[in-house]
This record gives structure tokens, sequence and C-alpha cells, in this order.
């Protein structure tokens, strides 16, 4: 039968993260110890020399050894909890000397929180260590005592595993329903030793979440950075597309009709009748550039948006496209022009879609502030089966928001139907 359709809790003892995660507390026991002598020792040391300019490098050796340590368990981690935690950042001296490197070390809240890892750890790592020993080892042996009960009598002169005696009265378990009841007993541990061993792996999770990785600033930095190169390369497609566009566009038939222009002109006094079919079809050309224009202009920030807002430009989106569109638009005032421009593109994006793949009856935006963030949502009755992690625009998308903090979700099941919702922050 399929291990799968096993309950959770018949297939835990024997699945490899159990395994895995007890391997991880019996490596992080030795290890723990290890890390403790040597954190108190040098810091204690450190401490003690402080009175001369001996401290000063001791306990900067001190934060080092801490973070070597922590550089472990982060692999441990990784590799037997499948926990990845970003390393912090490093500790750096201005100048690339040992002083100053000694300098950046004692001032880095990384090294501390390293050392603050290697004291509270060692109590937690022995706590935890020998509650799953204890565990493992009565579970499957109370569990396989019926395969090694015959060792008492025929190695130790009696009937079986003794559970009380006082010298002239022993209780042995060698009848066929103590053994029995030893082995369910032995069963229960077994059953329960995973989950206990989940929980008691829960907490090194989250020590080493919390205190080997980088700061919540650090991270935010990170973040921001990374958020600006998004920012940046968009901007250059969009500038990219706006400049193809232009040139495929309305600069090619400006091109033509100045040439058209310059035939009719030539031809004017020779066959006027000419030129002026000429000077009609350059008027048409003429028409065709403003239409382009228009068109790229609203492309690139409409002026309807400028001038009367988001209730209006989404209704103007709406009217543009395929599918039939209902516009609900609920907001107590204007955001910034940012997110105001960022909140229609997203809708218009996301209306595309509608036309181009949902085969879709109807569609419904609605926009709404709730909690100091803008919301937007678009449903439509199409097919479904949108997915971001596809490499479709909805990757793009999720990008473009999230470099403003926003976030995009999508609900879109096979058969539809798809709603995708935006969270932009409200900026006024």
């Amino acid at each position: 039968m399929d291990s799968h359709r096993l309950p959770a809790g018949l297939r835990a003892p024997f699945e490899g993260r159990t395994w895995r995660e007890l391997g991880y507390v019996l490596t992080g026991f030795p290890l723990s110890v290890v890390a403790f002598c040597l954190a108190v020792t040098l810091v204690s040391a450190g401490a003690g020399l402080l009175v001369t300019f001996l401290g000063i490098p001791v306990l900067a050796g001190a934060l080092a050894v801490c973070r070597g340590f922590g550089a472990v368990e982060r692999t441990r981690a990784r590799g037997m909890l499948d926990l990845d935690v970003r390393a912090p950042e490093p500790a750096r001296g201005r100048t690339g000397g040992a002083l100053s490197w000694m300098g950046a070390t004692l001032k880095s809240g990384a090294s501390w929180r390293h050392l603050l890892y290697a004291l509270l750890h060692f109590p937690w790592a022995v706590f935890s260590f020998s509650v799953a020993v204890a565990l493992w080892a009565w579970g499957w042996s109370l569990f396989t005592y019926p395969l090694w009960q015959w060792v008492f009598p025929m190695y130790a002169g009696q009937d079986g595993l003794q559970v009380y005696g006082d010298g002239t009265h022993g209780i042995y378990l060698d009848s066929p329903f103590e053994i029995a009841v030893t082995c369910g007993v032995g069963l229960l541990f077994v059953l329960v030793g995973p989950w206990v061993l989940r929980g008691l792996v829960a907490v090194d999770r989250l020590m080493v979440s919390g205190l080997l990785g980088p700061s919540r600033l650090a991270s935010r930095v990170t973040e921001l950075e990374s958020d600006r190169g998004v920012v940046v390369d968009t901007a250059a497609a969009d500038l990219r597309r706006i400049e193809r566009d232009l040139h495929d566009g309305a600069q090619a038939r400006l091109v033509a009709l100045a040439m058209d222009l310059g035939l009719a002109k030539e031809k004017l006094a020779r066959d006027p009748l000419a030129a002026a079919v000429m000077v009609d079809e350059a008027h048409g050309e003429v028409k065709l550039a403003l239409q382009e224009l228009r068109d790229l202009a609203r492309g690139i920030h409409p002026a309807v948006l400028t001038d009367r807002g988001l209730d209006a430009a989404l209704s103007a989106l709406a009217a543009r496209c395929t599918v039939p569109v209902s516009v609900d638009v609920d907001l107590p005032g204007r955001p910034a022009a940012a997110i105001e421009g960022i909140a229609y593109f997203t809708v218009s994006e996301l209306l595309q879609n509608v036309s181009k793949h949902s085969r879709a009856r109807r569609a419904w935006v609605d926009v709404w502030r709730t909690d100091g963030r803008l919301m937007l949502q678009v449903r439509d009755d199409g097919v479904g089966g949108a997915d971001p992690a596809g490499g479709s625009g909805l990757a793009g998308l999720a990008e473009r928001l999230g470099a403003v903090d926003g976030v995009l979700a999508v609900d879109s099941p096979a058969g539809g139907p798809t709603t995708v919702t935006a969270e932009l922050p409200w900026r006024a």
C-alpha cells in the first residue's frame, strides 16, 4: 500500500524529516557544549582583561568565535531543518586594519546576538537532547521488547525486564499480556516521539532565525536595494518601449508624411488634382499619427487620471476593454500621484490579460481603502489558470508592486473564476 495513504501519525516515525531532526538535536548537543564553554571562557577572560589593552582583542576574538559557530549552526539548519537563514552583515572596519576590525566586531549587533545564541542554546540543547534520547530509546526498546526479551532468561538469570525489586520479591515483564502492554506503551512513545521532536526543533528554528540571521534593519536595506533595482529596470524598460513605439509608429508616419507633402508641393503647379489627392492622403496620415501619439501618451500617464482621478480613469479603461467591465471605486480621497499611477497601470494590465487570455464574458474592478492600504481587485468569469510562477506578465506586475511595498495575490483555479487582488500603501 502507498505510504502516503497512511495517516500522518503512522508515517512520522519513518519519515526522513524526523530522522534529520533527530540528527540535528543529537549533533547540536556536543556543538553547543563546545560553543558555550568557549564563549563563557573567552568573554570572561576578555572582561577581566579590560583593565589592560589585552581585553579588547580577546573580546573581539570571542565574538568572532561565536560568529564562526553561528555559521556552523546556519549550515546545520539548512541541511537538516530546511531552514535557510542568510548570514548577517560582516563586521568590516573602515580602514581594514586589525584595530578597525576589532572595533567593528565589538560594535556589531550581529556579533552580540551570536554570543547570546551560544549562551541560550546550551541549556536548551541539554533539555532537548535529554528528551529526544529518552523518548527514542524507551520508545523503540519497549516497542521491540518481544524481540529481545529472551536475553533475560538466557543471560541474566531472570524471567524478563524487572519493573520492581526489593531484594526478596521482584516483578518481571514476562507474561504474554505484560509483553503486549510493554510493546503497546513503546508504540505510543514511538508515535508521539516525532511530534515532540518537532516541537523541540521549532524552538531551535526560532533561535536560529532570530539570533543568527541579519538584523531587521539590514534585511530592510537589502530589500530596498532589491526594490530599487526593480524600479530602475522597469523604468529603463518603459523608456525603451516608448522609444520603440515612437520610432516604429508616429515617427515613421511623420517621416512618410513629410515625404508625401514634399511630392505634393512639387506637383502642385503641374498637376493640382494629383497634389490635392496626396494632400488628402497626408491629412489622413496626420490623423493616424495623432491617434498613435494619444495612445502613447495615455500609456505613459493618461490626462484623465491627472485631472479626475482613478474613478474616471478606470471607467475609461473599462470602456475600451473587449469584455464588459463593472467598475466600483470607493475612496475617501486621492492617493499620491505615484501610487495612483501604479494602481491605474496595474488595473490596465490585468484588464489586458482578461481581454487576451481569460475568455471571460464579464469582469469586475473594485477599488477601496482599508487600514492605510489601497486595495484593487479584478475578477472575471473566465477559464482561470493564471499563474505568476509561469513567467507571465503577472510576475513582472508583482515585482513592480513589491518595489513600493505592494502585494499581488492571484486566485485562479483551472476552470475559473480568476480573482487578482493588489495591495498598495496609501500615501496621500
